[in-house]
């Protein structure tokens, strides 16, 4: 209004009705301002303005306020720190000053508030009071960390989560890469953001990832959004593998956004494979199992016509004793063979079915000399016929051991066995077995041969269960070695030998003077 009259106009009346109108505007607008309260303190700190904003916001009315000192609306303890004069000391000497800070309303509550103190002054530079705007930001700033709060509960259960997260814009750029993710893809969180998804993948799904993504976009055709897909991903060395995909979908202030679950399935495949490796080898137990039983009832009706044979050939060789004929002679003394080898088949096949059996055990003091020759007689079945030599060292005089024949007797066997296979295919097929003397208190029996030998790595796990060296091994044998000599108390171990092959140690207990009494 001053600006629309005439510079050249001094009407002091003229003057006086625009500054008046001036200042009902001024006020109207002030007022105007139910926001903010806007009010006008003089040099002492005393109100002289107070619009109707400070009214609804702080309480007083202002014909309550107006000439009362402005330190009514701190807190008790910043009065006391004399904060209200320091504040106004600070706006004179900067101008202006704005903060964040508490304040009192009539009724005793207080508010947090965003504050600004203006100095003012007159043409002379003179101080002529202060202006200040206050604004209740209590609950924006509740608001805020309640955000604040949210936003960190979130990322805490996205740092959490096992599966990885990726969150890319439409065009598959990535804006977010959570701590699992790292952890599956081997990027830091940096390296991946701002980049395409695609840098994720093998070449081929690659390759056509952006052209899904714009097919998408133009006719809403989903390719993986909204399903959970099988598929394949890169590492950041360049490893390829097996993940379980999950894309979710959102619009945020028009803006789409795709959210990626992964899983990584490398470990479920390798557990389901193993699986089936173990459900097979657990069909093969099962046969064997069977033919163990098989081999027991086939023991007991072989027996039989074994000994009518030899009973049948004793017999005979009874009819033909006193016979003065050479060639009736020259029969009987093949009858007493034929007998003899009857006889020998039988002790085979009765020794074979206590073995599949399992028999009378249980721990007892054993000859460690007629122990090891049971069980070479089942184990050295063939080895003949495959041109193998058996080498028996002894020890010097007879040892009482305390063990479980059968279960002693089937590590014996197995080792022996396992060397006969061993020699298969080398040119000197010598099988050693030897007792001796080990720490005191143990026997220690050792099954050599002259094989190819055992790598020093795949030695150090023969013992474990599903370890082998045969092509059509289970592996448990060498482990249900291991588990027998342990039940003992003892120790299995294997060592290369230097001529080449290996041998395989294993120790049993002697049996003590106290408990061979009592078995007496």
């Amino acid at each position: 209004m001053i600006a629309s009259q005439s510079p050249h106009d001094t009407d002091p009346q003229a003057v006086a009705r625009g500054d008046a109108a001036l200042a009902e505007e001024l006020g109207l607008l002030i007022d105007g301002a139910t926001t903010y309260a806007i009010y006008m303190l003089d040099p002492h700190g005393r109100v002289t303005i107070w619009n109707r904003g400070a009214e609804r916001i702080k309480g007083w009315a202002e014909a309550e306020i107006i000439g009362r000192d402005f330190a009514i609306f701190y807190p008790a303890d910043d009065i006391a720190a004399g904060k209200p004069a320091a504040d106004l000391a600070r706006a004179h000497r900067d101008g202006r000053i704005e903060e964040e800070s508490w304040r009192v309303r009539k009724d005793g509550s207080e508010f947090l508030a965003h504050v600004t103190i203006t100095a003012l002054h007159d043409d002379a530079g003179a101080l002529r009071g202060f202006g200040k705007v206050i604004r209740d930001i209590t609950h924006e700033k509740a608001a805020e960390a309640a955000i604040v709060r949210r936003e960190h509960h979130l990322r805490s259960i996205l740092n959490t989560v096992p599966d990885a997260m990726i969150v890319m814009n439409e065009n598959g750029i990535v804006a977010s890469f959570s701590a699992a993710a790292e952890l599956v893809f081997g990027y830091a969180a940096g390296d991946v953001i701002g980049q395409n998804v695609a840098m994720l993948m093998p070449q081929v799904e690659a390759r056509d990832h952006d052209a899904h993504l714009r097919k998408y976009r133009h006719t809403g055709e989903r390719h993986v959004i909204g399903n959970v897909r099988l598929e394949r991903a890169m590492r950041k060395g360049g490893e390829t593998f097996p993940i379980e995909l999950a894309v979710g979908e959102a619009s945020i202030a028009g803006e789409r956004i795709f959210t990626g679950f992964i899983r990584d399935l490398t470990n479920r495949h390798a557990t389901e494979r193993r699986v089936q490796e173990l459900q097979s080898e657990l069909v093969h137990v099962s046969r064997v199992s069977a033919m163990g039983t098989m081999a027991s009832t086939l023991a007991h009706e072989i027996n039989q016509p074994l000994t009518a044979i030899a009973n049948y050939l004793e017999a005979t060789r009874a009819m033909i004793e006193d016979s003065a004929d050479p060639l009736l002679a020259d029969i009987a003394e093949a009858l007493d063979l034929a007998a003899a080898q009857s006889l020998r088949a039988g002790t085979i096949v009765r020794r074979l079915r206590a073995f599949v059996d399992g028999g009378d055990t249980g721990f007892r003091d054993e000859r460690l000399d007629l122990l090891v020759e049971e069980a070479t007689s089942l184990g050295l079945l063939g080895a003949h016929e495959a041109g193998i030599t058996v080498v028996y060292t002894a020890s010097p005089s007879p040892v009482i051991v305390r063990v479980d024949r059968i279960q002693t007797q089937q590590v014996l066997v197995n080792l022996i066995r396992n060397a006969i296979h061993a020699m298969a295919a080398s040119p000197v097929r010598t099988l050693s077995i030897a007792t001796a003397s080990d720490r005191e208190g143990w026997m220690q029996i050792t099954v050599a041969d002259t094989g190819s030998g055992i790598d020093s790595d795949v030695r150090a796990r023969l013992f474990e269960a599903f370890a082998t060296t045969k092509e059509d091994g289970m592996g448990l044998g060498l482990s249900i070695c291991r588990t027998i000599v342990e039940a003992h108390g003892g120790r299995i171990w294997a060592d290369g030998v230097a001529s080449g092959g290996t041998a395989f140690h294993f120790t049993v207990p002697l049996a003590t003077l106290q408990e061979s009494d009592t078995d007496d």
